[in-house]
């Protein structure tokens, strides 16, 4: 069987490790995966949801959330093209179900690598060192988000969170709320706060930031 050479560049392109696969595991990748256009917003994966394959994220980001049966979330990172999601390889490698959620932030293209390939295709060294390589920068982020949590106050998070944005944010309290893992209420209430102190200025789903050196401060308060 042929490759398709125009498929597997724009796969090489985003996930370079590709081209360093041989080319029967080039083929089989090809043949096995199944492409998937998923618009903006679509749930991809959730909880106690088996997992169906490795995905390659060619276009678009998955957002990566942990949801609490109130309803409130925890973000946990993000799947860029070119990067892997460490919970789906994690349930491959321990064969269990999902424990998060993972939704489409924008229109997403992916090809989803079944688990049989998956399987297979950790014999090649190239493709075994992508996947753990990217497990370790993952468990890194996640240690650094479980620091974050545990030991800053909620205004020092959202200080860090406004800032490196630019100076108008185009952005709700719900949003601000989803991205530090709190509810809505408390983010506008210390954003309010913020307003009052001269930090910011606040107006529909947008925040102007005015004093950009003290929410830094506030930010590095306890470092």
């Amino acid at each position: 069987m042929s490759l398709n050479v125009t498929e597997l560049d724009r796969l090489a392109a985003r996930y370079p490790i590709i081209a360093g696969l041989s080319a029967d595991a080039q083929r089989r990748v090809l043949a096995t995966g199944r492409w998937a256009k998923v618009p903006a917003g679509a749930m991809l994966f959730d909880d106690r949801q088996a997992c169906e394959g490795f995905p390659f994220v060619l276009e678009g980001s998955v957002r990566v959330v942990k949801c609490a049966p109130n309803g409130r979330e925890l973000p946990l990172y993000r799947v860029a093209p070119g990067e892997t999601c460490i919970i789906s390889s994690s349930c491959l490698l321990g064969h269990e179900d999902y424990n998060a959620r993972g939704i489409a932030e924008a229109d997403t293209l992916l090809l989803l690598l079944p688990k049989a390939e998956f399987d297979t295709l950790l014999a090649e060294p190239v493709f075994r060192g992508f996947v753990f390589h990217l497990f370790a920068e993952r468990i890194a982020d996640l240690m650094q988000l479980i620091e974050e949590v545990a030991f800053r106050r909620l205004d020092q998070r959202l200080a860090a969170q406004l800032l490196g944005k630019g100076r108008l944010l185009h952005v709700t309290h719900q949003q601000l709320a989803d991205e530090l893992g709190s509810v809505r209420e408390f983010v506008s209430r210390l954003l309010k706060g913020f307003a009052a102190q001269g930090l910011v200025r606040l107006s529909r789903e947008q925040i102007e930031i005015l004093d950009p050196a003290s929410l830094r401060r506030i930010a590095s308060e306890g470092r």
